[in-house]
């Protein structure tokens, strides 16, 4: 009798976890659906600049793309369904009466076909080995972390965990992220913009000593790296030297290709020192 009072309290509360979310209203978006979205999209990103430096061939870019491509649309066609889901508030009341009436049912029905009290509980490690479209980000995030702890050397691993890190506030680990992945991998002048740019979000965007250098380090590879110029002309802007800010960008938008989708951050950056300046520098 005590083991069928202890299935009953189960059930009810099976029933309450089930009925409350569906009693309110539902979201429009998941925010660790759109946070696993964004991973994709990085990798993507991470292919091509890869393709770019030669790092990968054509073959293996494909390849890559294609798989990156198939998750991301079992992820998208998983939260369409789930927003359609969502849109009927009949269809939600539908469903907590079915929940009400059949989740009890059910649990015993199955219950007595498969359950069995002497089960193991899955662990920790079984539920990080899922597919990643089955994982929310948090998990996503510790499975990298729990690989990177028992290989430290691997730079793919911190390359991928440094953006998660950057929006997420966590700005600080970005940090050691971008730098082991530039020690491990090697430097060049995406990473040395990537560090840089951690270390401006880790300073609550003053662009300290430590990201000046990072930014010029990348400026000697490369000589014409939008980011890399942005950085230190705000970094310019910050000093009090507002005309250098004011060159560097200018120069960046003159030489910009076509289209750029970065122009129009440029752009509003020069707007903005113009509309700070002296009354009379604005004389001709």
């Amino acid at each position: 009798m005590l083991l069928w009072s202890l299935f009953a309290l189960m059930t009810a509360a099976a029933v309450f976890a089930v009925l409350w979310p569906l009693s309110r209203r539902p979201e429009n978006t998941d925010p660790a659906h759109e946070a696993g979205l964004a991973v994709y999209r990085d990798q993507f990103a991470e292919i091509d600049r890869d393709r770019v430096r030669n790092l990968i061939g054509e073959g293996e870019a494909k390849i890559a793309r294609n798989e990156i491509a198939r998750r991301l649309l079992a992820a998208e066609d998983k939260m369409n369904v789930a927003r359609k889901s969502n849109n009927s508030t009949s269809r939600r009341r539908a469903a907590a009466v079915l929940a009400l009436a059949g989740i009890p049912l059910m649990a015993i029905g199955l219950y007595a076909l498969l359950g069995s009290p002497e089960l193991s509980g899955a662990p920790l490690a079984g539920r990080l080995a899922a597919l990643p479209e089955q994982q929310d980000m948090a998990l996503l995030v510790q499975r990298v972390e729990a690989h990177l702890a028992e290989e430290p050397n691997d730079g793919r691993g911190w390359e991928i965990l440094a953006p998660i890190y950057l929006r997420s506030g966590r700005a600080s680990d970005a940090v050691k992220a971008r730098a082991e992945a530039a020690r491990l991998l090697g430097v060049n002048a995406e990473r040395e913009t990537d560090l840089g740019e951690a270390l401006v979000a880790e300073a609550n965007g003053v662009v300290t000593a430590d990201a000046k250098a990072a930014f010029a380090r990348a400026t000697a590879l490369d000589g014409g790296h939008p980011k890399a110029r942005f950085f230190l002309g705000i970094a310019a802007e910050q000093d009090g030297r507002p005309q250098a800010a004011r060159a560097i960008w200018q120069k960046i938008v003159d030489e910009a290709p076509q289209g750029a989708p970065w122009l129009p951050i440029v752009r509003a950056a020069l707007a903005r020192l113009q509309a700070n300046e002296p009354a009379e520098r604005k004389q001709p």
